[in-house]
């Protein structure tokens, strides 16, 4: 099942590690990944993180990468406005990591008559961004959201994450916005792009059946499920979204590499 994949695109938290503990065997599956003569690509759909917090986090687990093996939705975001948006300015709800990733591309911020609203994790979300924000969609706004995920999972249990506040501005609005990160097109054709990949030579993995595994259901390609995060085996059961590989955890597809 594995024999053409060239590349491991691997979520993050609840599949290389659970909170601040590494899950056991996560290192060795990268080591046989890079001794099969394979590579890995790390995505997360997280966008009120940045590249050097993600790095920095993986180094306290024992995990010294680079910066550019990390993907987030912030990065296909930016990517898919500037492709079909050149020019068009963006009323941005994102906190400061997510503001400054905006501010080095040539996308202008403004706060006020804005051609596209961008919805991402804001982690400084206030009153006066959403009644801007809706003001704007409901004006006819393109309205863009970074993620799709409800929940963002925490050392306490989760906070409201992007896909709850779609579906506050919805309330609002009855508008949706084009959804981006996983499991969505544009996130498999930047992945693809930047790695230099077709679709049956990536392999997507990770712990949310309605992110990780549906990208690979929705596009044809290898999606691997890890029951390491928030999905159980009778979950999974019951689900509809089936991956090409079910395992315990990466440790599991050594054997198969």
């Amino acid at each position: 099942m594995l024999s053409k994949v060239k590349y491991f695109i691997i979520d993050m938290d609840g599949t290389f590690y659970l909170g601040d503990n590494l899950i056991e065997g996560s290192l060795d599956f990268l080591k046989a990944v890079k001794e099969s003569g394979r590579d890995f690509m790390f995505f997360t759909n997280n966008s009120s993180n940045n590249k050097t917090v993600c790095a920095e986090r993986l180094k306290k687990l024992g995990c010294d990468i680079e910066k550019e093996k990390i993907i987030l939705s912030t990065d296909v975001s930016i990517d898919y406005i500037e492709k079909n948006y050149p020019g068009k300015t963006v009323y941005l709800l994102g906190n400061e990591r997510l503001t400054a990733e905006f501010e080095k591309s040539s996308i202008e911020l403004v706060d006020d008559n804005p051609n596209i609203v961008v919805l991402g994790f804001d982690t400084t979300l206030t009153y006066e961004k959403i009644r801007k924000a809706a003001m704007f969609i409901a004006n006819g706004c393109t309205y863009i959201a970074t993620h799709p995920d409800f929940n963002c999972p925490t050392a306490d249990g989760f906070m409201p994450d992007t896909g709850s506040m779609i579906e506050l501005f919805y309330a609002s609005t009855n508008k949706r916005p084009q959804v981006l990160g996983k499991p969505m097109t544009p996130t498999v054709d930047y992945v693809t792009d930047l790695v230099g990949c077709k679709r049956d030579e990536i392999a997507f993995i990770g712990d949310r059946l309605e992110t990780d595994i549906k990208i690979g259901c929705d596009h044809n390609i290898t999606s691997i499920l890890v029951f390491s995060g928030v999905t159980s085996e009778e979950d999974y059961t019951v689900s509809d979204i089936k991956a090409t590989i079910a395992v315990e955890r990466l440790e599991k597809l050594i054997d198969l590499l």
